[in-house]
This record gives C-alpha cells, sequence and structure tokens, in this order.
C-alpha cells in the first residue's frame, strides 16, 4: 500500500489561503523551498483539486526558466514536470502535460491509487484533501505553519466525523519563524 500525504503551507490560524485566495504571505525561503522540493521527489503521483492545479500549473510549467529562478526552483520545476499527476475536476475540461483528468468519485479513485504499490501519494488542495481525510485515507500530514493570521478563507482542516489521533515525527523551525510539524495517522 502506497503511503498518501496531505501537506500544504497553513496560516497560524489555519487557512492555506486567506478570503480573497491571497497565499503571498506563504513565500518560502530558500530553506524551507529545499525542504518542500527535497520531499517532493520522494512522490510518486501528485493529487490536486481544481483550485491548486490551477495554480501550480499556471506557473510550474515554465518555472525553471523564469527570471531569477533559484537553482532549487529550476529543480522543483523539472521535478514537478516529471512527476504524475492526477487533476480531480468536473469543470476543467483538459490537463495538458504529465496529468490526467478525473471527473469521477475522488475518494474511490484515491483509495484505489492508494491501495497500489510504489512511491509515496501527495494530496493537494483544501477540498480534495478534507475529502481525503474524511475517507480516513491519509497516513501523514506535513503542516507549514507561517506567523500570520489571516482571520479567514479556505481551511485547511475541516470538520470532522471523529478523533484522528496523530504521532508527530518531526518538528522543525525555519527563518521567519516558520514551523514544519510532520505527523503520521495512528492507525
Amino acid at each position: 500500500m502506497r503511503t498518501l500525504i496531505y501537506g500544504m503551507n497553513l496560516s497560524l490560524d489555519g487557512y492555506i489561503a486567506d478570503p480573497g485566495g491571497d497565499i503571498d504571505w506563504s513565500e518560502p525561503s530558500d530553506e524551507l523551498f529545499q525542504w518542500w522540493l527535497d520531499r517532493e521527489r520522494a512522490v510518486g503521483l501528485f493529487l490536486y483539486g481544481r483550485g491548486l492545479w490551477e495554480t501550480m500549473s499556471s506557473y510550474w510549467p515554465t518555472g525553471d526558466r523564469q527570471p531569477g529562478a533559484t537553482p532549487a526552483q529550476i529543480e522543483f520545476a523539472r521535478n514537478w514536470r516529471d512527476t504524475p499527476k492526477v487533476v480531480f475536476s468536473s469543470t476543467i475540461e483538459r490537463v495538458e502535460g504529465n496529468a490526467r483528468l478525473f471527473a469521477g468519485d475522488a475518494v474511490a479513485e484515491i483509495a484505489r491509487l492508494r491501495a497500489g504499490d510504489g512511491e509515496p501519494l501527495r494530496v493537494g488542495g483544501a477540498r480534495l484533501g478534507h475529502a481525503a481525510l474524511r475517507a480516513g485515507l491519509v497516513d501523514e500530514f506535513e503542516i507549514v505553519t507561517h506567523p500570520v493570521l489571516v482571520g479567514g478563507g479556505a481551511p485547511f482542516f475541516t470538520t470532522l466525523d471523529g478523533w484522528v489521533n496523530l504521532d508527530l515525527v518531526e518538528t522543525r523551525t525555519f527563518p521567519g519563524g516558520v514551523v514544519l510539524s510532520r505527523y503520521l495517522t495512528r492507525r
């Protein structure tokens, strides 16, 4: 069985974007960006909801050719292009690059993909992540908390039907007071 990882940048009050969809407050330091790159290299398949797909696909296909791109950003862009992706959406008509579109039951498809052998899967996007979490499919959380309160927006966590017990496996502080916490789901 593959490991399913749900992780994103969060504000201290638990949002991945502010009420207007702005994520500028989560701009990573070079050190944090390198940490994300190292984690992404270990992932065998990215699972994206529509919103995160639109954000990522608007920049990373050519991120390595942008003026001022750092070596880590160049490598991130190349890794992003090379890693297969499944985009879960009933409103997007097509996706390009190393991605396929899936418009059916997202939870059933994530469970099917997770049941196979291979490298870890990373689920991204609040709604898709919530669906996987509510279905009990998330094995690991990677939460990068930024020292800002945005007061509302897209929450990382949603209301659950019950407890989810976690084991802390890593914590690390990055420049600017950004804190990484990695947790495994206790099964």
